[in-house]
């Protein structure tokens, strides 16, 4: 039987992809600590949707409670499947900016060493293998700030004029910016895994994600803005604005897309490629836009504070361009091209999880 390796199972592009190729006949192999919950808390544990992957999928699922920074137990995974192993999905991440000033090492060896490990079990077990990455717009720093925007009444907006109208393409330089700690280990992640394709000729693949959403995301402040945000409105938790006058903008891209793109990209590999995923133009939302958003499908006013400092090197405007990717897989497309049924459908999943 045919294995997909999936880091991250418990998480909301890992989950997702445990049960799009558990219920297309792979055999899942889940690597997930659920460090998320060390992360942010209890309210953002994974095991819940760990339940749910296992209760779905049966025998076509095989958890390990393995951290990915630990050589020899991911090499014991990799080496009992060896060959019949055809992809790796590797979302395990430590995801937030700003916890990772608190604790850089945790923050860099996961992102960065735990990357490096996986890599070297797909050389020396699984050469043959696909490998697909989710890394983050986040290496790309704060050098989209630099960009000319132009403030309307709910957000900022790129000047129609620029070339990069269309949103930000992987031309965009890395270099020169401050990314925070948490962008930089994503960086050196994203170019290793890069790398491995070059030099080992692994097919391989980066997706610099804008926002990664869905239902079954376990958002919490520090990470996770639309499940946060509309957790909040649903429960009538204060939700804070962190600068730029809740006028930031972002691409949201549902989780189900993202799996799409990358069992697009498993069907007709390439070697080292990098492609920025997101919502594009068709999908995204301000902080303010998203706010009423949430009320409007709420019904409810939500409490709202702000705090004038933006986040360290965090981004005003990100749009993706999603030229790349569809110049090379024309067959894809977005299956969630409104942001508002993104929001929509978190909402009405989680009724029994936070109510309404």
């Amino acid at each position: 039987m045919s294995v997909v390796i999936v880091t991250g199972s418990g998480g909301l592009i890992g989950s997702e992809a445990a049960l799009f190729y558990g219920k297309a006949g792979y055999k899942v192999v889940g690597i997930d600590n659920d460090m998320r919950q060390y992360f942010f808390g209890q309210e953002a544990s994974t095991s819940w949707n760990r339940e749910r992957i296992s209760k779905e999928l049966g025998d076509q699922y095989e958890h390990n409670e393995v951290d990915i920074r630990n050589p020899e137990a991911i090499n014991a995974i990799f080496s009992k499947y060896k060959s019949d192993i055809v992809l790796i999905v590797h979302t395990a991440a430590q995801p937030s900016h700003d916890w990772a000033a608190k604790e850089p090492f945790t923050d860099f060896s996961i992102n960065a060493n735990g990357t490096l490990v996986l890599l070297e079990a797909t050389r020396e077990f699984c050469p043959e293998a696909v490998f697909a990455h989710c890394s983050t717009n986040k290496v790309y720093g704060d050098r989209p700030n630099t960009l000319p925007l132009v403030e309307q009444e709910t957000r900022w907006e790129l000047d129609p004029s620029h070339p990069y109208q269309n949103g930000i393409p992987e031309e965009m330089s890395i270099d020169q910016s401050m990314h925070s700690l948490f962008g930089a280990s994503k960086a050196a992640g994203d170019l290793l895994v890069q790398e491995y394709g070059r030099y080992f000729n692994i097919k391989s693949a980066v997706f610099r994600g804008g926002v990664l959403s869905g239902p079954q995301h376990s958002g919490a402040q520090l990470h996770g803005f639309p499940s946060y945000l509309m957790r909040c409105a649903m429960t009538g938790t204060p939700y804070t604005v962190i600068g730029y006058k809740g006028k930031q903008v972002r691409d949201v891209i549902h989780c189900t897309d993202v799996i799409l793109a990358m069992d697009t990209f498993f069907k007709k590999p390439r070697i080292a490629e990098v492609y920025n995923l997101g919502g594009g133009r068709e999908s995204n939302t301000s902080v303010m836009e998203g706010i009423q958003m949430c009320e409007e499908i709420t019904g409810k006013k939500m409490e709202t504070s702000y705090t004038e400092t933006n986040r360290m090197g965090d981004h005003i405007w990100y749009i993706s361009d999603l030229s790349k990717f569809k110049s090379h897989y024309p067959e894809w497309k977005l299956s969630y091209p409104s942001v508002r049924d993104i929001f929509q459908e978190i909402y009405d999943f989680n009724q029994s999880r936070w109510g309404s």
